[in-house]
């Protein structure tokens, strides 16, 4: 690891996500996370939401075709979506946002450059459960 001109190293981003992690109350069972019904998906159609700055409407094949409402209209364009493989979590309660009805979550990371889409290292079945 780099050190910096006093000589030490800067605290690097997986440092300070174990040490977070190392804390008790964020600690969860083997059985909390497999509740996650975590899987892969496809983006077929993408559109914004009238009246919203953040939110786009998904279509996503998961074996079954999926409205997703996904809060990432300020660093992805809806016509750069259509074809991409993401990973979604598929069991979350159905929910209405800006009225838009949206049946999962998108997964990302948000970093200094944005959002950062979850996917699957090469293409993968639709549908495709993450384990």
């Amino acid at each position: 690891q780099a050190e910096t001109a006093g000589g030490k190293a800067p605290a690097a981003a997986s440092e300070i996500a174990a040490r977070a992690a190392s804390e008790p109350s964020a600690w969860i069972t083997i059985d909390q996370f497999k509740a996650a019904d975590l899987r892969v998906g496809v983006i077929l159609q993408a559109e914004a939401i009238p009246n919203s700055q953040k939110l786009l409407r998904l279509v996503v094949d998961i074996g079954e075709h999926r409205q997703v409402v996904a809060g990432i209209a300020q660093t992805h364009r809806p016509d750069d979506l259509v074809g991409k493989q993401v990973v979604l979590v598929v069991n979350l309660k159905p929910t209405k946002l800006m009225g838009v009805e949206s049946r999962g979550m998108v997964l990302a990371v948000r970093d200094g450059a944005g959002l950062a889409l979850l996917t699957p290292e090469r293409s993968v079945v639709p549908g495709g459960q993450v384990s």
